[in-house]
């Protein structure tokens, strides 16, 4: 079995295990997607988190990315990233923190989101760029894409204060469960409107350097849009999941693209409840419960059946085939990987079955929350 760990007895259980070797070829498979274009990519590290695998996508060649948080920003300045954005609406506090990470990293082109005047004032005086942020339908943040005059206010008000007009960031993360098709289609549709948007944007005197889409869900449908090759602007699309895929983004994508699970749980059965039961240890605070039951599937075993985890246990039916003992190890490949890497505070690397290293999951959770802080220990 692919995922297995020699002396795994010794491994102290839930463990995150990542496996270096599948991540490359995760790696390689999405810049094939693109056409060989490491420019294209502009992968979200909510997933990757690791410092050590960031490094990695960068030594690839991708040196452009994305993040959520003021933690994700200060490991990718840190790990060789020379084009980041924070593609999350930062105010107050948090918005002081970046500014001070932009300041230590003036190499590095920090750029952030905004979808109103007011949002965009907040940065005068800094050297961010600043990407308008449209919402595509989702619903989560931006300005609707009916509201062309909107995105042509924050456009101005981004000139008026002196700062860098970047482009539009386009998040369609609500494609995700049709069959590909009609996924297809949607997100066409939209990326036809997103070209309309550019256009008036373009007409309104302003450059559109870059346009960002995609998460792992749409990341065929912008793969396959043919407005996006040879467009003026830039495109990329910036899935995160890919690096270590899941079980759920497996369905999502083509099974000939080649992506294979590269970071799974290793747990332990503790225990065995009833006769074709047994519980492991990897409740919900090891493996995410967010993409609901079952929160997993077991490697090499399809007979087992994830149940409803609690805390720190994972009951499991057995549906056929040889009850794993008390004592045996399971490899859980998650149903949605990045909260789950976010669930540990070190991974262990795994190349041939053997643990070859410990390395710390550098931007998990939320940084100290008084910005004083990081200034005392700059």
């Amino acid at each position: 079995m692919r995922y297995a760990i020699e002396n795994v007895s010794a491994l102290l259980t839930p463990a995150l295990a990542i496996y270096p070797e599948i991540v490359d070829r995760n790696i390689a498979a999405t810049i094939r997607l693109l056409g060989g274009d490491v420019n294209r990519w502009r992968p979200h590290l909510k997933t990757a988190k690791l410092g050590f695998i960031m490094r990695r996508i960068a030594e690839s060649g991708v040196r452009q990315a994305k993040c959520s948080t003021t933690a994700e920003l200060a490991a990718a300045c840190a790990c060789g990233m020379k084009d980041i954005l924070l593609a999350y609406p930062v105010v107050g506090a948090n918005a002081a923190r970046v500014r001070e990470i932009a300041g230590r990293h003036r190499h590095t082109r920090i750029s952030v989101l905004a979808e109103n005047a007011a949002q965009v004032a907040a940065w005068s005086g800094s050297a961010l760029g600043i990407f308008i942020d449209v919402n595509p339908g989702m619903d989560r943040t931006g300005i609707e894409q009916d509201r062309v005059d909107a995105i042509l206010a924050v456009a101005r008000a981004v000139e008026d204060a002196g700062l860098e007009f970047c482009g539009l960031h386009y998040y369609d993360g609500q494609h995700h469960s049709q069959p590909m098709p009609e996924r297809e289609a949607a997100a066409h549709r939209g990326y036809d409107r997103l070209t309309e948007i550019v256009r008036a944007v373009e007409a309104a005197g302003f450059d559109v350097e870059e346009v960002i889409t995609s998460g792992t869900p749409a990341f065929p449908c912008a793969a396959s849009y043919a407005g996006f090759r040879g467009a003026k602007f830039v495109h990329r699309a910036s899935p995160g999941t890919v690096v270590y895929s899941d079980a759920t983004s497996l369905t999502q994508l083509p099974s000939e693209w080649g992506y294979e699970p590269a970071a799974v749980v290793v747990s332990t059965v503790v225990s065995h409840p009833r006769s074709n039961y047994v519980t492991c240890d990897a409740g919900h605070k090891a493996v995410s419960a967010d993409a609901g039951i079952p929160t997993c599937v077991v490697a090499g075993r399809p007979d087992l059946t994830p149940l409803k985890p609690s805390e720190e246990h994972l009951p499991i039916e057995v549906k056929s085939g040889p009850r794993p003992e008390i004592g045996e190890a399971l490899y859980l490949i998650p149903r949605h990987v990045c909260p789950t890497v976010n669930n540990f505070d070190d991974a262990v690397i795994v190349c041939g079955g053997k643990i070859v290293a410990v390395e710390r999951v550098t931007a998990r959770g939320h940084e100290a929350p008084l910005v004083s802080v990081h200034a005392s220990r700059a």
